[in-house]
């Protein structure tokens, strides 16, 4: 689960990481409001306005404006309220259509009083997990994408892998203020501010954490200027403050629709839909369709209940994808029964009524047999398969026809 930036903040201060002060506005007066209180607070006429919209490299779209004064704040926040904001991140990138901007935050101007004097890093901590630990990754290089530093300078990207039973050590906090050259205050700021990253990590059964660009300011202060924060989704059970967080107008609405009514959807860019029950088994499917010469239109997982209603739901989820050719339905009957699956298949084909693309089901598992009967002899255009490769076979065969 994703974060708008002024919530990412939020989190990372409650535990301790200073941070760019802001107030978020979702309308021209409260932009207004929250630009007098930080003005007033900051003693200074300037500020930053930020569009909130779950994607990166919001600069480069004319997402973020620095104002000078009210006017000015009153005219970038009008533009950018509303605006279909395109960054490199955003669907399609700078040529697709963009995000709406229904929020901005309205910050302070954190370089102030000596933009010369500041510095700018670069950290982020998440997991690796090929080496089953967290991982800081940091570089001297901030404000740019990391991508394009770690292709191109390698060198000054760093990793510190922390061991998940004995947590930060000092001396790794100190070899990462080192690493970016830090001395003094600055060193021992970026130790306490490291630190307590790490901390709001745990604490918020995040899967990422983005700090960038990491400022140093004049006076040796350390602060979060742009923060991205991604939760575990498995964990937000117990994260219910974090899990109201949520923002659906930022999500795909047919994966919101799909996470509703309890099915597990992602929406991906081919022509094959897939039904499957069971994350292994859905992956081995997206595997047979590319190897058969399709592309898989969608990650779908029905679980282990796959009555009429749920396998209508998921028909109506696939087919809302304009793109979708095919639907292979792939079940293992383990819990499920293969021929309780194919009569929900029969029956959510009757109630549609209208589906016009080809529909294969492969069924394998208990009562396997039967399925295949109730489905061969149902009437309707659905194909039936038993084995993998029968099933690949037939995709091909409806792919290239």
């Amino acid at each position: 689960m994703n974060l708008h930036e002024y919530q990412a903040k939020e989190i990372i201060a409650s535990y301790g990481v200073p941070i760019q002060k802001g107030i978020m506005a979702e309308t021209l007066e409260e932009a207004v409001s929250a630009y007098e209180k930080i003005s007033a607070d900051s003693n200074s006429p300037v500020a930053i306005v930020k569009a909130q919209i779950h994607a990166g490299g919001r600069g480069k779209g004319g997402g973020v404006k620095l104002v000078k004064n009210l006017e000015e704040l009153k005219e970038q926040s009008g533009n950018i309220l509303g605006m279909m904001l395109k960054t490199p991140q955003t669907p399609g990138g700078m040529e697709g259509p963009g995000k709406l901007v229904r929020k901005i935050l309205i910050a302070e101007d954190a370089y102030a009083p000596d933009f010369d004097a500041c510095k700018e890093f670069y950290v982020s901590i998440l997991m690796d997990r090929e080496k089953q630990s967290n991982v800081i990754i940091y570089s001297t290089e901030g404000g740019m994408d990391i991508e394009k530093v770690a292709e191109e300078t390698p060198h000054l990207v760093f990793k510190e892998y922390i061991d998940p039973e004995l947590g930060m050590q000092g001396f790794q906090l100190r070899k990462i203020a080192f690493n970016l050259g830090l001395s003094g205050a600055g060193f021992k700021s970026m130790c306490k501010f490291i630190d307590a990253l790490y901390k709001a990590y745990l604490g918020a059964d995040a899967s990422l954490i983005e700090i960038n660009p990491t400022l140093k300011t004049a006076d040796d202060r350390i602060i979060a200027v742009d923060t991205k924060i991604s939760l575990d989704d498995n964990a937000l059970y117990r994260q219910k403050e974090l899990a109201a967080m949520r923002d659906e107008t930022e999500e795909d609405e047919t994966e919101v629709e799909a996470r509703k009514v309890g099915l597990n959807y992602v929406k991906l860019d081919g022509n094959v839909g897939c039904m499957v029950n069971g994350a292994g088994l859905a992956m081995a499917t997206m595997d047979i369709i590319k190897l058969s010469g399709g592309s898989p239109a969608n990650f779908l997982d029905v679980g282990g209940t796959a009555d009429a209603q749920r396998v209508e739901q998921a028909f109506q989820i696939i087919l809302r994808d304009p793109n979708v050719k095919a639907i292979l339905i792939n079940i293992f009957g383990g819990i499920v029964r293969c021929d309780r699956v194919a009569q929900g298949v029969v029956d959510a084909y009757k109630n549609m009524g209208n589906i016009s693309v080809p529909i294969i089901v492969r069924l394998q598992g208990t009562n396997a047999d039967i399925a295949k009967e109730l489905i061969d002899n149902s009437g309707l255009e659905v194909k039936s398969a038993v084995l993998l490769k029968e099933a690949a076979d037939l995709v091909k065969e409806v792919v290239s026809a």
